[in-house]
């Protein structure tokens, strides 16, 4: 009921986003642009991907750079993201995960980003959640879909999920990327796309498997994560959930220390993504969950990325 009241706001969203990117002008950089997006807002698996292909790209012997926005930080750049330096009250939490894997700049001016980023010497830059902001022309557009989750209700925001309407997203994709397996009916609408299937493994399950959780994040769907762990072996004692990039104070963490002291031998567990948000002290004493992409055709992968020039 309350999607079908706030209906009429998602028509006026809907139709004000396709406005500007119908108005907008793209400026076409130098160097190949590959996009990596989604039309939910958030919890698609966008992050794994665009680390998964940065390092596939600098194994094919190209420098990519990641542009991204850098939403949750208060630095609007373009700036060159330094996890030694930044924190993610600064850059965002997103942006210091990436760059451990490849240069990331941080712009809320994708065309300064850019500019940027190819001064410094990237020969190809991977924009990450860019699919609904036109100021940066596309060499290739990949948009990330969870199959579990799919789309959602169907309903652009604030009635749904969606930044836009499935068909004008799919319409401006190259290719999907589909994550897990397809539970939610994605078939039909993806008929006649290219596309990539993956799914998300943990790279650590050995070290969690039989041990007693408490388990916490502060992402778009955690009930994800809890899955995740459960299906590598750990015994969840606690699952605690918070808003998506939320930031933790000590009151907290101390109440999840608690609970997790009231059981002998269990660990406080995270997602790289909230580890990174945690105060430094606090870091020694929660363990992450470190999750990887395992593409379904790697080859195919690999052909799409070779077919992408230098500019």
């Amino acid at each position: 009921m309350l999607s079908t009241l706030l209906q009429p706001l998602a028509w006026a969203y809907g139709a004000g986003a396709a406005a500007r990117r119908s108005t907008a002008r793209s400026w076409k950089a130098s160097v190949p642009v590959i996009c990596i997006g989604n039309l939910v807002a958030g919890g698609a698996g966008k992050t794994p991907v665009v680390l998964s292909l940065a390092a596939r790209l600098a194994a094919h012997g190209r420098s990519p750079h990641i542009l991204s926005r850098g939403y949750g930080g208060r630095l609007a750049g373009p700036i060159a993201v330094e996890p030694g330096r930044h924190d993610a009250a600064a850059v965002g939490d997103e942006p210091l995960l990436l760059a451990e894997r490849a240069p990331c700049w941080v712009a809320r001016d994708r065309v300064a980003g850019a500019k940027a980023a190819i001064a410094a010497g990237a020969d190809l830059l991977l924009l990450d959640d860019g699919l609904q902001n036109p100021s940066l022309a596309k060499t290739l557009s990949l948009l990330v879909i969870d199959g579990s989750y799919g789309f959602g209700n169907g309903r652009v925001l604030p009635a749904g999920p969606l930044r836009e309407p499935i068909a004008a997203g799919l319409a401006r994709a190259d290719v999907v990327v589909q994550m897990g397996a397809d539970e939610a009916g994605l078939a039909p609408l993806l008929a006649g796309k290219a596309v990539l299937r993956a799914q998300l493994r943990a790279v650590n399950a050995a070290s969690i498997a039989g041990a007693a959780v408490v388990a916490f994040a502060g992402i778009a769907r955690p009930a994800k994560f809890f899955a995740m762990l459960e299906a590598a072996g750990a015994r969840l004692i606690e699952r605690r959930a918070f808003p998506d990039h939320h930031p933790y104070d000590a009151a907290d963490l101390e109440a999840l220390r608690r609970r997790r002291d009231g059981v002998p031998g269990a660990r406080l567990v995270t997602t790289t993504k909230d580890w990174v948000r945690l105060a430094p002290e606090w870091r020694a004493d929660v363990g992450v969950l470190e999750i990887s992409v395992a593409w379904e055709d790697e080859a195919a992968l690999d052909r799409l990325l070779d077919r992408i020039g230098h500019g």
